[in-house]
């Protein structure tokens, strides 16, 4: 069995458009299990119920009683996750070449990114924030929620930094990540001066927003990054 058998989402799909796919081929480096199958908000869901599961008297009577404890922020969390999956899955009903990873762990210390979003747009990594009722403001690399300050831009920059490093050595040459910080459910979200390099796009907005990105993939390139996306080994 060779490397790419033992991992057939780096296969292409067919040969008719695609003669041998080479690039995917010579791409892969090491072994690994696919992401796709991740449901979203997988990864906080499972902390929430742990948390639930370690205290499951203390979880009702907070829920109950509205306290705010690790349990609901996990749970909060997973919700957002879910959230932006559908609607990233209305725009890849609409265009199947956009594709979504969702719960990706990264490194040895627990992180993991949200959604990663890869089309003819570009590649992006989605943090969902899911603050119910809240008001949001942005201006630069500031982010305020209900008052607090969040540094919700500073940790999109370098999770984007951060994919587009691990997926251009698993490809071999650039990947180009873009940041993109995801209020669910917020009051209002008041973007008084957009940051630099991270956009701050709500929920509602989402799908509209990346079906407006100038084309800067095409469908074979798409499919490269997908391929490396979805393998396990590329984020380690």
């Amino acid at each position: 069995m060779t490397e790419d058998q033992s991992r057939p989402w780096l296969l292409p799909e067919s040969t008719t458009d695609q003669p041998a796919a080479v690039s995917v081929a010579e791409a892969s480096v090491s072994y690994g299990f696919d992401l796709a199958a991740h449901r979203p908000g997988q990864l906080v869901r499972e902390q929430a119920m742990a948390a639930r599961e370690a205290a499951p008297v203390r979880s009702v009577l907070a829920r109950l009683l509205g306290v705010h404890t690790e349990e609901r922020a996990w749970r909060i969390g997973a919700d957002g996750e879910e959230m932006v999956a559908a609607a990233v899955q209305k725009l890849i009903r609409r265009d199947p070449l956009w594709r979504i990873v969702h719960a990706i762990p990264v490194g040895p210390r627990g992180s993991d990114i949200d959604h990663l979003v890869i089309g003819p747009g570009g590649v992006f990594t989605l943090n969902a924030k899911h603050h119910p009722g809240a008001r949001i403001w942005v201006g630069g690399g500031t982010f305020i929620v209900n008052g607090v300050r969040q540094p919700y831009i500073r940790n999109s920059r370098h999770e984007a930094a951060r994919a587009s490093r691990l997926l251009s050595s698993a490809r071999g040459a650039p990947v180009d990540v873009t940041g993109v910080v995801v209020p669910v459910n917020a009051k209002a979200v008041t973007i008084k001066t957009p940051s630099a390099d991270v956009h701050v796009v709500a929920r509602r907005r989402l799908r509209h927003w990346l079906r407006s990105r100038e084309q800067v993939l095409d469908d074979e390139m798409i499919d490269l990054v997908y391929a490396h996306a979805r393998d396990s080994s590329t984020w380690q």
